[in-house]
This record gives C-alpha cells, sequence and structure tokens, in this order.
C-alpha cells in the first residue's frame, strides 16, 4: 500500500526569501549589463567627452550672462533703494524741525489756555488722521496755517518715498532670488564638465586646452601669435577708442575666465569686453545681449579691429575683433584670454562701438 503524505508546505519566508534573491539577481544583472540592456553610464570617447565638455561651456555662458544680467539689475535696484532712503531721511529731518516749530506755538498756545486743534493733528505721530482731518486747519490764522500745510506736504512726501523704497526692496530681494537660481545653474555646468573632464588623460586633456601647465603654455602661444598685431589693428581701427580697446585686450592675454569676472585680473566675455572699452573711456552694458546694441551693426565683411563679434543664437559669447578674421575673448573655464579666429563658433552679429 502506498503511503499517503501530506503535501509539504511551502514556508512563507522561505518563498518570500527565494523571490527576493531572484530580484536582486536579477536587478545585478541589469545594473552590470548580463542580460543586454544594463543601464551603466556609457563610455565616452575623448571626443565625445570635448563635444559635451563644450555644450556645458556654452550653456554656463548663457547663465552667466543671465546671472550678469540681474546682478546688473540688482546694483541698480540697490543705488535706487539707498537714494530713495537718503531722500526720507532727509525730508524726515526737515519734518521734525517743522514739527518742533510748531510745538513751540502749541506750548505757547497751552500757556495762554490751550492748543488749537490743527497743531493737535499737525503734531499727531497718525498721518492718516491729519489728512482725513486737514479742514481744522481752516479754523488757524495764515501764519499757521501755511506751517501745518507744510507738514502735511511733507508727511506726504515721506510716505510717497517710503512706498517707492518697498518696491525698490521688493525689485531688489527678486534680483537676488534670480542670482541664486543662476548661480546654481552655472556651478552644476561646470561641475558636469570637470566631472567629465577628469575621465580624460592628461595628455587627453592636453589636447582641448584642460592639462595642469596649459594656461602657461596658452598664454605664450598667444602673446607670441598676438605681438605684432597690436600696433597693426590699432592702426586699422575706426577711431582711438577703440584702438584702446583692442591694445587693453592685447595686454589681458593669457588672463583667466571666471564667470562674473570684469578684470583687472580675470574675466568672462563680456566681461573682458566691458573693461577694454571703459578703459578707453567708454561706457558699456554688462551683458552680451545688451553689448549687441551699443552700437551701430556692422556685417562680417564690414568688420574693423575694435568691433564687437557676438555668437550663438542666444547671443550668449562675445569677443573683440583685432583682424585677419581673428578676435581675442574670454572662451571658458577651460582656456585663458586668448587669440581665436571667428569661426571657432558660430558667428551672429557685430557692433561698431561708436
Amino acid at each position: 500500500m502506498a503511503a499517503h503524505r501530506k503535501p509539504r508546505r511551502r514556508s512563507a519566508s522561505g518563498n518570500t526569501a527565494r523571490t527576493a534573491a531572484t530580484i536582486a539577481l536579477a536587478g545585478a544583472a541589469t545594473a552590470t549589463g548580463l542580460d543586454g540592456t544594463g543601464h551603466a553610464e556609457p563610455q565616452l570617447t575623448p571626443g565625445q567627452v570635448k563635444a559635451k565638455v563644450d555644450e556645458l561651456y556654452q550653456e554656463a555662458e548663457v547663465a552667466t550672462e543671465k546671472y550678469n544680467g540681474a546682478k546688473e539689475k540688482a546694483e541698480h535696484a540697490r543705488e535706487r533703494l539707498t537714494a530713495l532712503q537718503d531722500r526720507a531721511a532727509r525730508k524726515e529731518e526737515r519734518l521734525n524741525t517743522a514739527r518742533d516749530a510748531l510745538g513751540s506755538v502749541a506750548a505757547a498756545q497751552y500757556r495762554a489756555g490751550g492748543i488749537d486743534p490743527a497743531l493737535q493733528l499737525a503734531l499727531s505721530d497718525d498721518p492718516d488722521r491729519y489728512l482725513q482731518n486737514a479742514e481744522f486747519v481752516e479754523r488757524t490764522g495764515d501764519r499757521q496755517r501755511s506751517a501745518v500745510a507744510g507738514v502735511r506736504e511733507q508727511l506726504r512726501e515721506i510716505e510717497q518715498l517710503r512706498g517707492a523704497a518697498h518696491i525698490e526692496l521688493t525689485s531688489l530681494k527678486s534680483r537676488q532670488t534670480e542670482l541664486r537660481r543662476h548661480k546654481k545653474t552655472i556651478t552644476g555646468k561646470l561641475g558636469s564638465a570637470r566631472r567629465l573632464l577628469s575621465r580624460l588623460t592628461v595628455q587627453e586633456r592636453a589636447a582641448f586646452g584642460d592639462a595642469p601647465g596649459t594656461d602657461r603654455a596658452s598664454r605664450s602661444t598667444a602673446v607670441r601669435d598676438g605681438l605684432a598685431a597690436p600696433g597693426s589693428a590699432g592702426s586699422q581701427a575706426p577711431n582711438s577708442r577703440a584702438a584702446a580697446a583692442v591694445s587693453y585686450a592685447y595686454q589681458k592675454l593669457g588672463s583667466p575666465y571666471v564667470w562674473g569676472a570684469t578684470g583687472p585680473d580675470a574675466f568672462d566675455c563680456s566681461g573682458l569686453v566691458q573693461a577694454a572699452y571703459r578703459s578707453a573711456g567708454v561706457s558699456l552694458p554688462r551683458t552680451t545681449y545688451s553689448q549687441i546694441d551699443a552700437g551701430r551693426r556692422v556685417s562680417r565683411s564690414e568688420l574693423l579691429p575694435g568691433d564687437l563679434v557676438f555668437f550663438y543664437a542666444g547671443i550668449s559669447h562675445v569677443g573683440i575683433y583685432v583682424g585677419n578674421g581673428r578676435m581675442i575673448h574670454a572662451p571658458n573655464p577651460s582656456a585663458p584670454v586668448r587669440v581665436a579666429p571667428l569661426d571657432e563658433m558660430p558667428f551672429v552679429g557685430a557692433t561698431r562701438v561708436v
């Protein structure tokens, strides 16, 4: 007779353990590419790394120009706020003087047996109540009426200044928030670029101008290539200001690129242009997309030394033309200020500063 045995029940915990192990193995296989569909980060060739790094640098430069614009607006808002606060403070001093004078009149009237209602209102700390009850001023004499009217006008002006200052403060806070956002974008893009470049050997990075000692080599090469150019470029420039800007740019060859910098020892692209023309006594806007409108537009065939040359569809990069199809510009964190061909980037327009 066959033995009748109850089928052995599978342990719930054992089944769960085997399922978990299966999932873990499957996950490991996926992560390591054992099933042919791995999600590990692909190994990029040096050329692909350079292309991606260039893209990140360009995106960082777009954010840098937005940062520069927001910073410029924040500075203007801060200046306006300070001016409004100063004006309000001066008016408050004059108001206090006027109120002190009215207080003296009020004291004299009190000693004489009463305080005029208009003076009570003028000396009140509640401007709204004063303005709402200004009809009481009509009960005073001409001299007191004029004094009280002056206090009323000063109160109104101070309230207006305080309102304008509040608007500027709100604007300043908004710009500061914008600055933080752009700064976060810039540092993120540059950090990604650095991580990509760290995958390359020193030799591979040297080929892209991003190896230790490259800045020194670039400085020597740039200066050597441009030794005879400043004088000849200056003689071809449309005016003395353009010639002075070109001369300044040559003096800064080899200076490092630092986003947001305007010299004298480091620059971003628009910072170099602004500093060069500032040295020539010309004030230019801070950003590329404002600098392109700072003069007369010229075609590529009309370029003369000192003209501003712009690149990329978003007008996110600028250089100073120096003749012979070349410019001086601050490229990106991987390279210092240097001489480069216009064809290095997509040309979108040029402006002659007048």
